[in-house]
């Protein structure tokens, strides 16, 4: 795709369920062209055993996952992000740290699979449409062409990417 990679940020409140997950896609299915990263703004103690439990049995390596600040992040000395993604409603109404070299960014939530109910059936359903929508929208990011795209239409299509099916976005945006 490119000679370089690109550094990307997603950002949730809890920092437990879908940054994580999220972070996990795109370091698998942007291996070489991109380097994914999670943070939250009130992190939880540790990241959801739901979480955890899903992305063993996709087969992802958990072992270097864990629920951390945003802050740790707007540090000197660590690393520019081109493009930061909020994937919680919450994360997206907060003020954000500035980021050093003004990377794009959009808003691409969905429900929030750790606040889910029910029978443990029902909520790894929750924990896996995450991660389908998820999957869905950084497998189209991978694939736009970065290098031939001006940063107006780029953030156009970044702003399409957070209004596909599931967004909460779209719900809020309808009310």
């Amino acid at each position: 795709m490119t000679d370089r990679i690109y550094n990307v940020l997603f950002l949730c409140t809890g920092n437990s369920a879908r940054s994580i997950i999220a972070e996990a896609i795109l370091n698998k299915l942007g291996a070489g062209n991109f380097r994914a990263f999670s943070a939250g703004s009130q992190p939880k103690t540790r990241v959801n055993p739901n979480t955890i439990h899903l992305l063993q049995g996709l087969g992802y390596d958990t072992s270097g996952y864990r629920s951390k600040s945003w802050d740790e992040f707007a540090k000197a000395g660590e690393p520019k992000f081109d493009f930061v993604f909020t994937v919680c409603d919450n994360a997206a109404a907060e003020a954000c740290p500035v980021w050093p070299g003004q990377p794009m960014t959009a808003h691409w939530g969905i429900a929030d699979p750790a606040e889910a109910t029910g029978t443990p059936a029902e909520i790894a359903l929750a924990f896996k449409e995450a991660y389908r929508l998820l999957h869905q929208r950084i497998g189209i990011f991978t694939a736009l062409p970065l290098r031939s795209l001006d940063k107006l239409s780029l953030q156009a299509r970044l702003r399409d990417i957070g209004h596909m099916e599931g967004s909460t976005a779209r719900m809020t945006e309808a009310t």
